[in-house]
């Protein structure tokens, strides 16, 4: 398998530390609001990568952190006559609720900083004691032109990023040099604090991921990811912190590119955000239709959002579920290990080209219409049956849910059958008032019904 590594800068071979194992660590949320679309495309980007090597056997050790403690938190706090705690506890929950309703495994760690202000302190005292961080008034300081190979990340030396010192980096009159970055911030007025060394105050940004991945995945574990606007200087920073104090860090560097709406990233702080909650509310077929939307666009590319190209992916998802009702509808036995071999190699060698997830879902499709074609044909059971079989598998190797849906076999079942079947007799009727006023009926329920050569085949516009 071939990885594009960020710090190479080029596709390498991905080998896991230890066979059979993959350690993971991504850039989790910071907790103060409603999580945005730009957050699910980072946080579904490594559930896709997560899901494909787990589909392969491996075992994933998937570590994303929780950022509950930060000046957005602490202002939010402020304004509302509230705790920090209390805030980041209310806004963790509703950022999990989202990543439920968009199928989004969770982390099987997930590490909340204030959970690991000692060892941040203990990292911090391992800097400054062999002369690589600095101590003053305000705080702690890493000394970044003793770490050798700063900027390597983001493929540029100290003195060219010293050039745009003040644009992504905090200048402080109280730093030797203006890329020196804060390790520990001293305690102000109304913060909250915690003890150290070098007095009261609390940690900075990137000792916080530095230490937390260190301690639970261990030194040289295999990728770091995060969204590309995290290369410098955080994913660089806590790269720094690691050299500097000994340790190895992440083998391997991925990013996924930003969700862009109107030709910009999305982002609260450029005001052009949109919710997943709101998103969800406008079309419960939304949280389907955005993964899809993801999967046809490479990681590392910016996706772009709009109208246009979410209904596309809704009709997608719709053609995914419409195969396999219409399988169903033929005697599809869901229990059978029959499958296309050649599709699953070409799917696996798609996804071993550095999770080539647009290239995967083309062989998905290329099998729904082969599944489709043998289903009207009339060919034999088994191979159509095999056939629907290796597309459904393939789409929920990615989380897309296709197949049948838990209620299939139930009353409900039954209901919406008699419902298309009096449908049908009423178009032979030539009755298209009341054909038209039970398929309106049936889409009040979330039911589409489709029209095929084999007769209508209905399917549930989400899975519930």
């Amino acid at each position: 398998m071939k990885i594009y590594d960020t710090l190479q800068d080029t596709l390498v071979d991905f080998v896991p530390r230890k066979e059979g194992e993959v350690s993971l660590y991504a850039c989790g949320p910071t907790v103060y609001s409603h999580p945005h679309l730009g957050h699910a495309r980072q946080a579904m980007t490594y559930d896709i990568m997560r899901r494909y090597l787990e589909w392969n056997g491996l075992h994933v050790h998937h570590v994303a952190n929780v950022t509950d403690i930060d000046d957005k938190i602490i202002n939010r706090a402020l304004e509302e006559g509230r705790t920090e705690g209390e805030v980041a506890a209310e806004w963790k929950a509703v950022y999990d609720e989202a990543m439920d309703a968009l199928n989004i495994l969770r982390p099987l760690d997930r590490p909340h900083a204030t959970e690991y202000i000692d060892e941040m302190v203990a990292m911090i005292h391992t800097l400054v004691d062999n002369g690589s961080a600095y101590a003053n008034d305000s705080g702690v300081y890493l000394r970044v032109r003793s770490v050798e190979g700063y900027g390597a990340l983001v493929h540029r030396t100290p003195d060219e990023l010293a050039e745009g010192a003040g644009a992504r980096v905090e200048v402080d009159d109280n730093k030797e040099d203006p890329l020196d970055f804060a390790l520990w911030k001293a305690a102000k007025p109304g913060e909250p604090t915690w003890d150290s060394p070098w007095g009261p105050g609390r940690p900075g940004w990137h000792i916080e991921c530095a230490a937390m991945s260190l301690d639970i995945l261990g030194d040289g574990f295999d990728l770091h990811g995060g969204g590309n606007d995290l290369v410098f200087p955080h994913h660089t920073n806590e790269r720094a912190e690691a050299i500097a104090a000994g340790r190895e860090f992440a083998r391997y560097w991925l990013h996924n590119g930003m969700l862009n709406t109107g030709g910009e990233k999305m982002s609260k702080s450029l005001n052009n955000f949109q919710t997943i909650q709101s998103m969800l509310d406008e079309n419960p077929l939304n949280a389907r239709g955005l993964r899809l939307l993801l999967l046809q666009t490479h990681y590392r590319k910016t996706l772009e959002l709009d109208d246009d190209s979410m209904a596309q992916a809704h009709e997608g998802v719709k053609r995914l579920d419409a195969m396999a009702r219409k399988a169903a509808n033929g005697g599809l036995d869901m229990t059978s290990t029959a499958r296309v071999d050649d599709a699953i190699e070409r799917f696996r060698e798609a996804m071993d080209h550095d999770f080539g997830t647009p290239e995967a879902m083309a062989v998905v499709f290329e099998t729904v219409r082969r599944a489709n074609g043998a289903l009207d044909g009339g060919d034999e059971a088994d191979q159509a049956h095999a056939l629907a079989l290796t597309a459904i598998e393939l789409a929920n190797v990615f989380g897309l849910q296709v197949g049948l849906d838990e209620a299939a076999d139930d009353d409900a079942a039954g209901d919406i059958d008699a419902m298309v079947a009096a449908r049908t007799e009423a178009k032979a009727n030539k009755d298209f008032g009341e054909a038209d006023r039970i398929r309106d009926e049936l889409a009040a329920q979330g039911i589409t019904v489709e029209d095929t050569a084999s007769g209508p085949v209905w399917y549930r516009t989400c899975v519930r």
